[in-house]
Protein backbone atom coordinates (compact mmCIF):
# COMPACT_ATOMS: atom_id res chain seq x y z
CA UNK A 1 0.00 0.00 0.00
CA UNK A 2 1.12 3.52 -0.91
CA UNK A 3 -0.60 5.16 2.18
CA UNK A 4 -2.08 3.12 5.18
CA UNK A 5 -5.45 3.39 5.17
CA UNK A 6 -7.33 4.00 8.29
CA UNK A 7 -10.87 2.73 6.90
CA UNK A 8 -11.54 -0.12 4.39
CA UNK A 9 -14.47 -1.46 2.76
CA UNK A 10 -14.34 -4.40 1.04
CA UNK A 11 -17.64 -5.17 -1.72
CA UNK A 12 -17.68 -8.98 -1.15
CA UNK A 13 -18.63 -11.66 -3.66
CA UNK A 14 -21.72 -12.92 -3.98
CA UNK A 15 -20.68 -16.65 -4.05
CA UNK A 16 -20.44 -18.52 -0.63
CA UNK A 17 -17.28 -20.20 -1.74
CA UNK A 18 -15.37 -16.77 -3.26
CA UNK A 19 -16.59 -15.18 -0.03
CA UNK A 20 -14.19 -17.69 1.99
CA UNK A 21 -11.54 -17.70 -0.97
CA UNK A 22 -11.34 -13.93 -0.20
CA UNK A 23 -10.70 -14.39 3.55
CA UNK A 24 -7.25 -14.68 2.41
CA UNK A 25 -7.56 -10.73 1.45
CA UNK A 26 -8.87 -9.97 4.44
CA UNK A 27 -5.83 -11.24 6.17
CA UNK A 28 -3.33 -9.58 4.04
CA UNK A 29 -5.14 -6.33 4.84
CA UNK A 30 -4.70 -7.21 8.13
CA UNK A 31 -1.40 -8.15 8.38
CA UNK A 32 -0.32 -4.80 6.17
CA UNK A 33 -2.89 -2.38 8.13
CA UNK A 34 -3.35 -3.96 11.68
CA UNK A 35 -4.86 -0.66 12.95
CA UNK A 36 -7.10 -0.56 10.14
CA UNK A 37 -10.94 -0.60 10.60
CA UNK A 38 -11.45 -3.25 7.70
CA UNK A 39 -15.81 -3.53 7.02
CA UNK A 40 -17.37 -6.22 4.55
CA UNK A 41 -20.60 -5.11 2.23
CA UNK A 42 -22.33 -8.40 1.71
CA UNK A 43 -25.43 -10.18 0.55
CA UNK A 44 -27.52 -11.39 3.40
CA UNK A 45 -26.49 -15.18 3.05
CA UNK A 46 -22.73 -14.57 3.02
CA UNK A 47 -22.54 -12.38 5.62
CA UNK A 48 -22.70 -15.08 8.60
CA UNK A 49 -19.10 -16.20 7.42
CA UNK A 50 -17.68 -13.07 8.58
CA UNK A 51 -18.35 -14.74 12.28
CA UNK A 52 -15.65 -17.19 11.42
CA UNK A 53 -13.55 -13.89 10.55
CA UNK A 54 -11.39 -12.30 12.78
CA UNK A 55 -9.58 -10.08 10.77
CA UNK A 56 -12.63 -8.03 10.22
CA UNK A 57 -14.39 -5.75 11.86
CA UNK A 58 -18.03 -5.57 10.99
CA UNK A 59 -20.44 -6.43 8.53
CA UNK A 60 -22.81 -4.29 6.55
CA UNK A 61 -25.69 -6.05 4.44
CA UNK A 62 -26.46 -5.55 1.07
CA UNK A 63 -29.99 -6.23 0.70
CA UNK A 64 -30.51 -7.25 -2.79
CA UNK A 65 -30.78 -11.10 -4.86
CA UNK A 66 -28.29 -12.32 -6.92
CA UNK A 67 -28.39 -9.78 -10.10
CA UNK A 68 -30.29 -7.44 -8.77
CA UNK A 69 -29.25 -4.02 -9.48
CA UNK A 70 -31.14 -2.25 -6.96
CA UNK A 71 -29.90 0.80 -7.79
CA UNK A 72 -31.94 3.15 -5.16
CA UNK A 73 -30.95 0.77 -2.57
CA UNK A 74 -27.15 1.13 -3.39
CA UNK A 75 -27.68 5.03 -3.29
CA UNK A 76 -29.11 4.50 0.15
CA UNK A 77 -26.09 2.98 1.21
CA UNK A 78 -23.73 4.64 -0.61
CA UNK A 79 -25.03 7.88 1.07
CA UNK A 80 -25.19 6.17 4.19
CA UNK A 81 -21.68 5.40 4.55
CA UNK A 82 -20.25 8.80 3.69
CA UNK A 83 -19.88 9.10 7.35
CA UNK A 84 -17.59 6.50 7.94
CA UNK A 85 -14.52 7.94 6.41
CA UNK A 86 -13.41 5.10 4.50
CA UNK A 87 -10.42 5.90 2.37
CA UNK A 88 -9.79 2.99 0.21
CA UNK A 89 -12.52 0.37 -1.21
CA UNK A 90 -11.83 -2.76 -3.01
CA UNK A 91 -14.70 -4.12 -4.90
CA UNK A 92 -13.77 -7.69 -5.40
CA UNK A 93 -17.43 -8.84 -8.06
CA UNK A 94 -16.42 -7.91 -11.58
CA UNK A 95 -19.72 -6.26 -12.29
CA UNK A 96 -20.94 -2.87 -13.25
CA UNK A 97 -23.26 -2.16 -10.51
CA UNK A 98 -20.73 -3.93 -7.49
CA UNK A 99 -18.72 -0.62 -7.76
CA UNK A 100 -21.64 1.34 -7.21
CA UNK A 101 -21.35 1.97 -3.77
CA UNK A 102 -17.95 2.92 -3.12
CA UNK A 103 -18.96 5.57 -5.72
CA UNK A 104 -21.97 6.75 -3.80
CA UNK A 105 -19.79 6.64 -0.81
CA UNK A 106 -17.29 8.56 -2.28
CA UNK A 107 -14.54 6.99 -1.09
CA UNK A 108 -11.23 8.18 -2.29
CA UNK A 109 -9.12 5.35 -3.96
CA UNK A 110 -11.78 2.77 -5.08
CA UNK A 111 -9.71 -0.09 -6.30
CA UNK A 112 -11.03 -2.88 -8.65
CA UNK A 113 -10.81 -4.97 -11.88
CA UNK A 114 -12.85 -4.03 -14.61
CA UNK A 115 -12.88 -2.21 -18.20
CA UNK A 116 -14.05 0.97 -19.93
CA UNK A 117 -17.72 1.32 -17.95
CA UNK A 118 -16.07 -0.06 -14.41
CA UNK A 119 -13.48 2.96 -14.71
CA UNK A 120 -16.26 5.41 -14.82
CA UNK A 121 -16.90 4.20 -10.76
CA UNK A 122 -13.24 3.08 -9.95
CA UNK A 123 -10.38 5.45 -9.00
CA UNK A 124 -7.92 2.33 -9.83
CA UNK A 125 -9.66 -0.12 -12.44
CA UNK A 126 -6.57 -2.88 -13.06
CA UNK A 127 -6.59 -5.68 -15.65
CA UNK A 128 -7.91 -8.99 -14.23
CA UNK A 129 -4.76 -11.57 -14.07
CA UNK A 130 -5.14 -15.07 -14.85
CA UNK A 131 -4.62 -16.25 -11.73
CA UNK A 132 -6.41 -18.67 -9.54
CA UNK A 133 -9.36 -17.08 -7.62
CA UNK A 134 -7.43 -16.82 -4.23
CA UNK A 135 -4.56 -15.20 -6.14
CA UNK A 136 -7.27 -13.07 -7.86
CA UNK A 137 -8.40 -11.28 -4.57
CA UNK A 138 -4.96 -10.84 -3.55
CA UNK A 139 -3.32 -8.89 -6.75
CA UNK A 140 -6.20 -5.90 -5.38
CA UNK A 141 -3.52 -5.29 -2.56
CA UNK A 142 -0.75 -3.73 -3.57
CA UNK A 143 2.46 -5.28 -2.43
CA UNK A 144 0.23 -8.54 -2.69
CA UNK A 145 2.84 -11.33 -3.01
CA UNK A 146 2.63 -14.38 -0.25
CA UNK A 147 -0.32 -16.52 -1.46
CA UNK A 148 -2.26 -17.36 2.48
CA UNK A 149 -4.72 -19.81 2.53
CA UNK A 150 -8.38 -18.87 3.88
CA UNK A 151 -8.48 -19.21 7.41
CA UNK A 152 -11.90 -19.58 9.35
CA UNK A 153 -11.92 -19.74 13.17
CA UNK A 154 -14.82 -21.93 14.86
CA UNK A 155 -14.21 -21.39 18.97
CA UNK A 156 -15.64 -24.28 21.47
CA UNK A 157 -18.55 -21.85 22.32
CA UNK A 158 -19.70 -21.54 18.76
CA UNK A 159 -19.62 -25.29 18.32
CA UNK A 160 -21.42 -26.34 21.86
CA UNK A 161 -24.12 -23.43 20.73
CA UNK A 162 -24.77 -24.80 17.28
CA UNK A 163 -25.04 -28.09 18.79
CA UNK A 164 -27.34 -27.07 21.67
CA UNK A 165 -29.71 -25.17 19.11
CA UNK A 166 -29.83 -27.75 16.83
CA UNK A 167 -30.69 -30.54 19.73
CA UNK A 168 -27.72 -32.53 18.21
CA UNK A 169 -25.01 -34.60 20.83
CA UNK A 170 -21.26 -34.36 19.69
CA UNK A 171 -19.87 -37.00 17.76
CA UNK A 172 -18.86 -39.83 19.60
CA UNK A 173 -16.46 -42.06 16.56
CA UNK A 174 -15.07 -40.57 13.74
CA UNK A 175 -17.30 -38.08 11.63
CA UNK A 176 -17.64 -37.93 7.86
CA UNK A 177 -19.94 -35.01 6.96
CA UNK A 178 -21.09 -35.25 3.04
CA UNK A 179 -21.89 -31.90 0.99
CA UNK A 180 -23.72 -33.24 -1.74
CA UNK A 181 -24.88 -30.15 -3.42
CA UNK A 182 -23.59 -27.29 -5.81
CA UNK A 183 -25.46 -24.06 -6.24
CA UNK A 184 -23.87 -23.05 -9.21
CA UNK A 185 -25.64 -25.93 -11.76
CA UNK A 186 -26.71 -29.70 -11.51
CA UNK A 187 -23.33 -30.33 -13.63
CA UNK A 188 -21.14 -30.26 -10.54
CA UNK A 189 -23.06 -32.69 -8.42
CA UNK A 190 -21.55 -36.36 -7.75
CA UNK A 191 -24.64 -38.44 -8.08
CA UNK A 192 -26.77 -38.91 -5.05
CA UNK A 193 -26.42 -42.80 -5.52
CA UNK A 194 -22.36 -42.54 -5.39
CA UNK A 195 -22.56 -40.50 -2.34
CA UNK A 196 -24.86 -43.35 -0.76
CA UNK A 197 -22.63 -46.02 -1.75
CA UNK A 198 -20.02 -44.18 0.26
CA UNK A 199 -21.51 -43.37 2.90
CA UNK A 200 -22.70 -46.88 3.69
CA UNK A 201 -19.36 -47.55 3.36
CA UNK A 202 -17.83 -45.50 5.80
CA UNK A 203 -20.81 -46.24 8.57
CA UNK A 204 -20.01 -50.21 7.98
CA UNK A 205 -16.29 -49.21 8.87
CA UNK A 206 -17.69 -47.93 12.52
CA UNK A 207 -17.92 -43.50 11.29
CA UNK A 208 -20.68 -41.23 11.75
CA UNK A 209 -22.35 -39.46 8.20
CA UNK A 210 -24.00 -35.75 8.77
CA UNK A 211 -24.81 -34.78 5.59
CA UNK A 212 -25.27 -30.91 4.97
CA UNK A 213 -26.83 -28.76 1.85
CA UNK A 214 -29.41 -26.13 1.63
CA UNK A 215 -33.27 -26.74 1.70
CA UNK A 216 -32.53 -27.81 -2.51
CA UNK A 217 -30.18 -30.44 -1.65
CA UNK A 218 -32.64 -32.35 0.51
CA UNK A 219 -33.71 -34.55 -2.16
CA UNK A 220 -30.41 -35.76 -2.66
CA UNK A 221 -29.74 -36.04 0.86
CA UNK A 222 -32.32 -38.07 1.84
CA UNK A 223 -30.97 -40.67 -0.41
CA UNK A 224 -28.14 -40.86 1.83
CA UNK A 225 -28.09 -43.09 4.52
CA UNK A 226 -26.96 -41.15 6.87
CA UNK A 227 -26.97 -40.73 11.29
CA UNK A 228 -27.77 -36.95 10.55
CA UNK A 229 -29.60 -35.91 8.01
CA UNK A 230 -28.79 -31.72 8.35
CA UNK A 231 -30.04 -30.47 4.78
CA UNK A 232 -32.09 -27.59 4.79
CA UNK A 233 -31.76 -27.40 9.18
CA UNK A 234 -28.95 -25.56 9.24
CA UNK A 235 -27.96 -21.75 8.84
CA UNK A 236 -24.64 -20.92 6.94
CA UNK A 237 -22.99 -20.21 10.28
CA UNK A 238 -24.98 -23.49 12.01
CA UNK A 239 -23.08 -25.15 8.88
CA UNK A 240 -19.38 -23.75 9.27
CA UNK A 241 -19.56 -24.52 13.23
CA UNK A 242 -20.69 -28.43 12.55
CA UNK A 243 -18.20 -28.59 9.67
CA UNK A 244 -15.49 -28.05 11.58
CA UNK A 245 -16.75 -31.31 13.83
CA UNK A 246 -15.61 -33.63 11.19
CA UNK A 247 -12.73 -35.70 10.48
CA UNK A 248 -13.17 -35.99 6.72
CA UNK A 249 -15.28 -34.05 4.39
CA UNK A 250 -16.60 -34.88 0.73
CA UNK A 251 -18.45 -32.58 -0.94
CA UNK A 252 -18.79 -31.27 -4.79
CA UNK A 253 -16.94 -28.43 -6.16
CA UNK A 254 -19.40 -25.93 -3.73
CA UNK A 255 -18.99 -23.06 -1.04
CA UNK A 256 -19.31 -26.16 1.77
CA UNK A 257 -16.27 -27.40 -0.52
CA UNK A 258 -14.69 -24.28 0.32
CA UNK A 259 -15.46 -24.08 3.94
CA UNK A 260 -13.77 -27.25 4.76
CA UNK A 261 -10.79 -26.17 3.09
CA UNK A 262 -10.65 -22.81 5.32
CA UNK A 263 -11.11 -25.32 8.64
CA UNK A 264 -8.38 -27.20 7.75
CA UNK A 265 -10.19 -30.20 7.32
CA UNK A 266 -9.40 -33.51 4.92
CA UNK A 267 -11.17 -33.67 2.35
CA UNK A 268 -11.96 -34.98 -0.71
CA UNK A 269 -13.05 -32.64 -3.47
CA UNK A 270 -15.14 -33.91 -6.90
CA UNK A 271 -14.52 -32.16 -9.94
CA UNK A 272 -16.15 -32.23 -13.08
CA UNK A 273 -17.34 -29.09 -15.38
CA UNK A 274 -15.48 -27.13 -13.21
CA UNK A 275 -11.20 -26.44 -13.20
CA UNK A 276 -9.40 -27.15 -10.04
CA UNK A 277 -6.40 -25.27 -10.75
CA UNK A 278 -8.96 -21.73 -10.67
CA UNK A 279 -11.50 -22.80 -7.80
CA UNK A 280 -9.63 -25.70 -5.87
CA UNK A 281 -9.60 -25.87 -2.12
CA UNK A 282 -6.36 -24.06 -0.53
CA UNK A 283 -6.27 -27.00 1.97
CA UNK A 284 -3.00 -29.37 2.20
CA UNK A 285 -5.25 -31.77 3.65
CA UNK A 286 -7.66 -31.61 0.45
CA UNK A 287 -7.58 -34.23 -2.38
CA UNK A 288 -8.81 -32.98 -5.60
CA UNK A 289 -10.35 -36.13 -7.47
CA UNK A 290 -10.98 -35.45 -10.95
CA UNK A 291 -11.26 -37.89 -14.36
CA UNK A 292 -9.86 -35.00 -16.89
CA UNK A 293 -12.14 -36.42 -19.61
CA UNK A 294 -11.51 -34.86 -23.01
CA UNK A 295 -14.50 -32.68 -22.51
CA UNK A 296 -13.47 -31.05 -18.99
CA UNK A 297 -13.89 -28.83 -17.83
CA UNK A 298 -16.54 -27.12 -19.55
CA UNK A 299 -17.82 -24.82 -17.13
CA UNK A 300 -21.17 -25.24 -17.70
CA UNK A 301 -24.09 -25.42 -15.35
CA UNK A 302 -26.08 -28.34 -17.22
CA UNK A 303 -23.78 -31.09 -19.45
CA UNK A 304 -23.90 -29.87 -22.81
CA UNK A 305 -23.14 -33.33 -24.26
CA UNK A 306 -25.63 -34.79 -22.13
CA UNK A 307 -23.66 -37.42 -20.47
CA UNK A 308 -22.52 -36.38 -17.34
CA UNK A 309 -19.39 -38.57 -17.66
CA UNK A 310 -16.71 -36.25 -15.94
CA UNK A 311 -18.77 -37.28 -12.32
CA UNK A 312 -20.60 -39.94 -13.48
CA UNK A 313 -17.45 -42.14 -14.13
CA UNK A 314 -16.26 -41.28 -11.11
CA UNK A 315 -16.53 -44.05 -9.03
CA UNK A 316 -16.98 -44.26 -4.27
CA UNK A 317 -14.35 -46.73 -5.16
CA UNK A 318 -12.01 -44.20 -6.36
CA UNK A 319 -12.93 -41.62 -3.66
CA UNK A 320 -12.84 -44.54 -0.60
CA UNK A 321 -8.80 -44.85 -0.44
CA UNK A 322 -8.73 -41.23 -0.15
CA UNK A 323 -9.91 -41.18 3.29
CA UNK A 324 -9.04 -42.05 6.88
CA UNK A 325 -9.83 -45.85 7.60
CA UNK A 326 -10.62 -45.85 10.81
Amino acid sequence: MNATPRRILIVAPAWVGDMVMAESLFQLLHRQCPEAVLDVLAPRWTLPLLRFMPEVSGGITLPLGHGELGLAERYRIGRDLRTKGYDLALVLPGSLKAALVPFFAGIGIRRGFGGPLRRLLLTEALAKPRLPQVETFLALSAGAGEVLEPCLVVTDEQRAETLAALDLQAPKVRLLAIAPGAEYGPAKRWPARHFAALAAAKRAQGWQVWVFGSPGDRDAAAEIPADENLAGRTSLDQAVALLSLADAVVSNDSGLMHVAAALGRPQVALFGPSDPLRTGPHNAKAHVLRLGIECSPCNKRICPLGHHRCLEDLTPAQVLPLLPAA
